[in-house]
């Protein structure tokens, strides 16, 4: 039996649902439609983009603990074709406090109350018993996952699980993060807009900011095609300024996005049209 799926069922068997990480650890598309993400779906959204499936195939809404499911055939291929095995940590009643280098490590030492412990690539998994609402970016290099996301699973740990503190639950109480800065691309065009017009700027910014906010589904897709979009038609001219890009930075963040995911966005936005 695959690896993979066999680690998955004894998960399952043991109350955490499960699902399969693809490479680059994003959740796999367990239906054709959605292979590899085609379906452009945000990973963590319980409807995946434009897909019909008639339940969420992928991300942490399709983590389950029915072995018929994770056994069926719709999920052959991506179990064949996964990476790792990932679970919803407050599907299992748990809280993963992910910490992402050594600096957030000693941070965690220092301040959160001892509990069980699961070394990653780059840092540690703090996993307290208890569920809560996931964020990201509560301070830097830490994550929390536990409702409606998924972490990967690295092991059982070390240590006695402990019961989830106010500690962590307090990280999650802050305002909404700053807009991180961001570089607005040198004019080619000798800073003079080619569009003669500032009210043509206006127009497509406030486009841009409806687009984002009326997004229902593949939040995280339409903020990059959004990016993408603004700067075709101003990125060049000179015309773009750090205000408008606060502006969609602000729009975005309101739909949940983080200010880092919002600055790795625009920055590959900026790479595909060769800025």
């Amino acid at each position: 039996m695959n690896q993979h799926l066999n680690t998955a069922l004894d998960l399952a068997a043991r109350g955490m649902p499960v699902l399969p990480l693809r490479a680059g650890k994003l959740p796999a598309g367990n239906c054709p439609a959605c292979r590899d993400n085609a379906c452009g779906g945000r990973p963590n959204m319980k409807t995946p983009g434009p897909c019909a499936c008639p339940r969420p195939c992928h991300g942490w809404a399709a983590a389950t603990v029915n072995p018929a499911v994770i056994g069926s055939p719709d999920w052959a291929t991506s179990w064949r074709q996964a990476q790792a095995v990932a679970f919803c940590p407050g599907g299992a009643g748990v809280t993963v406090v992910d910490l992402d280098h050594a600096d957030a490590v000693a941070w965690a030492r220092a301040t959160l109350p001892a509990t069980r412990t699961v070394a990653t690539t780059r840092g540690e998994h703090w996993i307290y018993r208890g569920a809560m609402a996931s964020s990201n970016d509560v301070r830097d290099g830490v994550d929390i996952k536990s409702g409606m996301s998924y972490a990967r699973w690295l092991g059982p740990g070390t240590g006695a699980m402990t019961a989830l503190p106010d500690t962590v639950r307090a990280l999650t109480d802050r305002k909404p993060s700053p807009v991180r800065p961001v570089t607005v691309p040198v004019p080619a065009g000798g800073g003079e807009c080619r569009h003669r017009t500032p009210a043509y700027l206006e127009r497509g910014i406030a486009m841009a900011e409806e687009r984002i906010t009326g997004a229902r589904s593949a939040v995280h897709h339409t903020v990059y095609r959004t990016f993408l979009a603004v700067l075709a038609a101003h990125g060049r001219c000179g015309c773009l300024t750090d205000t408008h890009v606060d502006r969609l930075f602000t729009a975005a963040q309101a739909k949940g996005e983080s200010a880092r995911h919002c600055a790795d966005a625009w920055a590959n936005a900026t790479t595909a049209l060769g800025m």
